[in-house]
């Protein structure tokens, strides 16, 4: 009886390259670890087709295929190592630990991208000192996969990533920000305190925000107060501090959002072709971020936000998370409101949350 890997696998050989990538393709399907060696050897085809063939069927196979590709990680040929690594970044198999972490130093991005990923699939803390350094490529892809690298890992980056908050390089700053934001732990909230008041630049100081709103603790609370006056940071704050959930947010998000308390100075931003300020986008933030903290005491602050076109589109999306509740606050203005665009959104929200003409 015919076995059908060996018939694929000498079809590998053949001339015709719409055959070789069929054989490829199948071997694929059949999982079988004796195409491994002739699958990586067909990584060096001539034909791109049959090399993403080879590259679907051996990713297909998995672990049986990760010592072969660990080896080819430092094959002469840089198409060989992108195809391997870019295979390996899909399994994360600790048996090819060192190579991949001797690939982060490869003239090729694409390897230095694919190993970045494969380490996080790791979550190995030993690759923390080699993924630091990538904080700072000259290119942005790998940038951000070491940065994600460095989160998958966990809490074992805090330290390496707390110590590049100070690196002289800000693209290496903004890069351990943003790994501290995905790490989402209270560890790493004081750190990015630390630098959210001492850091001058502004790119660095909104990451710093938004990753303080990501990992959601409320010891940054009273601290976003204290930005909330700051051009550029004021909407983030707001965003921030709707995501942290703290009902000690409450009452400074309702003042903002019914347009009280406005910083001395205000930006323009283009928006739909009118000049809008800042602060007018920072009201539609606030709303939402009430909506988020979902406190029923806020009910009629949305209530008033929906009848204020600055607003009213935030404000009916966050009422409409609020269920059931928020009927009787909305009949009483469905019923007095002549405004049409208004009457729209909150009959959109009366509907949204079961309200039916003629039942309460």
């Amino acid at each position: 009886m015919a076995d059908p890997v060996l018939e694929q696998i000498s079809a590998l050989e053949d001339e015709d390259w719409g055959v070789r990538e069929d054989a490829a393709a199948a071997l694929g399907r059949l999982k079988d670890a004796r195409a491994v060696g002739p699958l990586t050897r067909l990584l060096r085809d001539e034909d791109r087709a049959v090399r993403q063939a080879a590259i679907g069927a051996l990713a297909s196979i998995g672990e049986p295929a990760v010592e072969a590709l660990g080896h080819c990680l430092h094959d002469g040929s840089l198409q060989v190592q992108e195809a391997a690594s870019e295979i390996l970044a899909g399994i994360g198999d600790q048996r090819v630990f060192d190579p991949l972490v001797r690939a982060l130093g490869s003239t090729d991005w694409i390897v230095r991208m694919h190993a970045a990923k494969a380490l996080g699939r790791m979550k190995e803390p030993g690759a923390v000192p080699s993924l630091i350094p990538l904080l700072q490529d000259k290119v942005k892809a790998v940038r951000e996969e070491a940065a994600g690298a460095l989160a998958a890992i966990g809490t074992a980056s805090i330290p390496s990533l707390v110590q590049a908050l100070r690196h002289e390089e800000w693209l290496v700053r903004l890069h351990a920000v943003e790994a501290l934001g995905k790490l989402r732990t209270p560890e790493a909230v004081e750190p990015l305190l630390f630098a959210l008041f001492n850091d001058r630049d502004s790119a660095i100081r909104e990451d710093i925000v938004r990753a303080l709103g990501d990992i959601g603790d409320a010891g940054a609370v009273e601290f976003l107060f204290k930005v909330l006056d700051e051009p550029g940071l004021r909407p983030l704050a707001v965003e921030a501090l709707g995501k942290i959930r703290d009902s000690r947010a409450v009452p400074v998000l309702q003042d903002i959002a019914a347009g009280k308390g406005r910083p001395e100075a205000v930006r323009t931003v283009a928006g739909c072709g009118d000049q809008w300020s800042e602060e007018m986008l920072t009201m539609g933030v606030a709303v939402r971020a009430l909506g988020l903290i979902r406190d029923e005491a806020t009910i009629p602050t949305l209530v008033t936000a929906l009848q204020n076109t600055v607003t009213r589109a935030d404000a009916a999306a966050a009422l409409a998370g609020f269920g059931p509740t928020v009927i009787p606050s909305l009949l009483p203005l469905l019923a007095r409101e002549s405004d049409e665009n208004i009457r729209y959104h909150v009959r959109e929200t009366l509907t949204a949350v079961g309200w039916r003409p003629g039942r309460v």
